[in-house]
């Protein structure tokens, strides 16, 4: 695959903190104006540019890319982003608990991207594609970065160590205790390149909409260009490259808002001639093949024997839906049915017990977290996960390098 440094837009490093942005799309827009209220370094000024308007302004208005381009521009004239003078890479390190994962940042070409080289294992919503395409025609840059991953590569490995061991740009501990620390390869990038370029395939692991919509906007770039030459900046989108052993994926658990006209007691009759349904005595499940259900205050566990080679349809998340949810709770489509939401694992088995026994819910499941292997297995069976199956965490942060196009 391609890697390529660019000229970073960066911020100062005593404003790093304060500009540093979870990604767009986890936080709604009253979330997103509650984090930036009070400082206006707050890259989320840019990346949901609608918490500086009325809330009368529909998301999607033309107002709201113009206040983005306008903030980015704000965040530069006021000297908060600064331009670097040369391009280069950088590895990003986050640690979060007891988790660490160090990752490369570089831009990666958005032909890799067309020719699957980057593969994908989610379905993108043309809505969400549409709107980041044009964030990123109006911005002319990538504001968040996509997150990518690998399989390791030993020698990689020992150039990401080598830059660790110096001094960094920036090195925080943000408001939710994760701390994130950025260093610039000063050494040659010569060998990076080359090291890549033995690397025959990389996996989107988070950002399905925004690396589609950065091809998406390289492809309208080149198509309005009579003199294309493919040097061009717009041929190449941001992202982090991690390998794949180093990242952790949380489980994506569900709630069902009612009991499809039956009651606890015929629910559980139900469930117990599709599954082995025994007592739980933990609300998270110990392996796979098994999903651990909240009902009526107590816990159950199901489980069942192997179910076949097929690699998404022998996801806990699959035969949950496909065994469950679908024929006895009536959720047809998981994308579109209302009676269903999902709480990624980062909030807690204790999120399910609360929202079902304050009756924002009949029923919660809780399911144990797809693996980076069955993700990069559906990925090459050029398959798609269900929806909402992977929660990566830590996320990466928006806003400490920015990939002007």
């Amino acid at each position: 695959m391609k890697i390529k440094p660019f000229a970073a837009l960066r911020p100062q490093a005593n404003r790093a903190a304060a500009v540093a942005a979870v990604p767009y799309d986890v936080v709604d827009t009253a979330e997103a104006r509650a984090l930036a209220a009070g400082n206006p370094d707050s890259f989320l000024h840019v990346s949901r540019p609608e918490i500086d308007l009325p809330d009368t302004v529909d998301i999607h208005d033309d107002a709201v890319y113009a206040q983005g381009a306008a903030a980015l521009r704000d965040l530069q004239q006021r000297g908060v982003l600064l331009r670097e003078r040369d391009a280069g890479l950088y590895v990003y390190r986050q640690i979060m608990g007891s988790h660490s994962q160090t990752g490369l940042v570089t831009c990666c070409h958005i032909d890799d991207y067309a020719q699957n080289i980057i593969r994908r294992h989610e379905k993108t919503r043309q809505d969400k594609e549409d709107d980041r395409t044009r964030h990123v025609l109006e911005l002319n840059a990538n504001s968040g970065p996509v997150f990518l991953t690998y399989r390791d590569v030993p020698s990689i490995d020992r150039l990401v160590a080598t830059i660790a061991a110096g001094a960094p740009l920036y090195d925080f501990t943000a408001a939710d205790g994760v701390r994130h620390t950025v260093w610039r390869v000063d050494s040659p990038v010569a060998p990076w390149l080359e090291a890549f370029a033995h690397v025959p395939l990389c996996y989107v692991a988070d950002g399905h909409h925004r690396a589609a919509a950065a091809a998406r906007a390289g492809r309208l770039r080149r198509d309005a260009n009579p003199h294309h030459t493919g040097n061009e900046e717009y041929n190449w989108f941001l992202a982090v490259l991690f390998p794949a052993a180093q990242l952790r994926i949380l489980p994506y658990n569900r709630c069902v808002a009612d009991l499809n006209g039956l009651t606890p007691a015929a629910l559980l009759q139900r469930v117990r001639a599709i599954f082995d349904c025994t007592p739980a005595p933990m609300a998270e499940p110990a392996g796979p093949r098994q999903v651990h259900m909240y009902l009526d205050g107590r816990w159950h566990r199901l489980s069942w024997r192997e179910t076949g080679i097929d690699p998404v349809g022998s996801l806990d998340v699959s035969v949950l839906q496909d065994r469950l949810l679908a024929p006895v709770l009536g959720i047809d489509d998981p994308r579109t049915n209302a009676r269903i939401s999902f709480v990624g694992g980062i909030r807690g088995t204790a999120e399910l017990v609360r929202r079902v026994d304050a009756g924002r819910d009949a029923v919660a499941f809780s399911l144990y977290p797809v693996s980076v292997v069955q993700m990069m297995a559906i990925a090459d069976a050029d398959q798609i996960m269900p929806p909402k199956s992977t929660w990566f965490e830590p996320k990466l942060r928006s806003g400490l390098l920015v990939h002007t196009i």
